[in-house]
């Protein structure tokens, strides 16, 4: 098919390159010229040092004509301008693909409902699941799901991106699927605040069970079934996301659990990591359905309100006794 990537960071440089090696026509769009003078060259080292990449895919910085003509387009921009990102689309009938992991803070809506919102009349899916950028890159077998609600959707994205060292999953549901691979980075946030103060395998293993259950808590309530956080975009992710030193939501929540406040973290870190909008934006949509999220809400507390971590995880330990559920 002939395909356009929208965002040249690391997951759209890896994911076009997983295009590009199943045959199709790739075009890659971004607004950062020295970013696409790099992979014309076969590189991205900003956001793939020392990776190789293909030469054979076609570079653009003009939006018309990265987008004009295509079959289908990937969106792999930060969920704080995806809708600002879709809403340039126009007209064109191109299959949608997102790959942004987050919430929409103003709808609480995640992105494949902004491109349904946007462009009503485009079939949409959403990939999401287990996958570092720079592992996908370098061929490191990775597992995922391509959702969407119509079967016909997900396996034509399927048959675009699977690869036997990237092996794409069906599934119809494309609301669990997105807030998994949203949610999870909260959480992740939190098990490194764990790692920061110094705390145990057994706290990041308590932390995880019940951040799983929050997430299909939170799913549920917004329409999602409640099996998908079983799977590779919910538990699959999130176990990969709270345990790897390769977790930029990790290593945020680990710096403040180390006692750096929000303002060093963010003086020193241009690209944040997605969790800190979608913390933001998780804490507003379960106050609007009324869900308890007591692990989102600490996370919002040291992100946004400047809450110690040892009071976030003594409020945390002393709730109320409860049921496991």
């Amino acid at each position: 098919m002939n395909m356009a990537v929208i965002g040249a960071g690391a997951w759209g440089s890896a994911l076009a390159r997983v295009l590009h090696e199943n045959g199709n026509a790739v075009t890659i769009w971004d607004i950062d010229a020295q970013v696409l003078e790099s992979l014309r060259h076969g590189r991205n080292e900003r956001y793939l040092p020392g990776v190789p990449l293909p030469t054979g895919w076609r570079i653009e910085s003009d939006w018309d004509k990265a987008v004009r003509g295509r079959e289908g387009l990937v969106f792999a921009v930060p969920s704080t301008v995806f809708r600002q990102v879709s809403a340039r689309v126009g007209d064109s009938l191109a299959m949608l693909i997102s790959v942004t992991k987050g919430i929409e803070y103003k709808s609480g809506q995640t992105m494949s409902q902004v491109l349904r919102q946007c462009l009503p009349n485009n079939p949409v899916a959403a990939l999401s699941g287990p996958s570092f950028a720079r592992e996908v890159a370098l061929g490191i077998p990775t597992s995922v799901v391509c959702a969407s609600p119509s079967e016909s959707t997900a396996k034509t994205v399927q048959g675009l991106f699977h690869r036997p060292e990237f092996r794409v999953y069906r599934s119809p549901d494309i609301l669990g699927v997105e807030l998994g691979g949203a949610l999870k980075n909260v959480m992740a946030i939190g098990a490194g605040v764990g790692d920061g103060l110094g705390y145990g395998d057994n706290t990041k293993a308590a932390m995880i069970s019940r951040a799983l259950a929050e997430m299909r808590r939170l799913g549920v309530a917004c329409g999602a079934q409640p099996e998908t956080f079983a799977g590779l975009s919910g538990l699959g992710d999130l176990m990969l996301t709270c345990f790897s030193r390769q977790s930029r939501n990790r290593d945020l929540g680990e710096r403040l659990g180390r006692g750096e406040t929000m303002e060093q973290i963010l003086a020193s870190h241009p690209k944040l990591a997605e969790g800190y909008p979608t913390a933001r934006s998780a804490f507003q949509l379960a106050r609007r359905l009324e869900v308890e999220t007591p692990i989102i809400d600490e996370v919002y507390a040291m992100l946004y309100e400047g809450k110690s971590p040892r009071d976030s995880v003594r409020d945390l330990l002393q709730r109320d006794r409860k049921a496991e559920d």
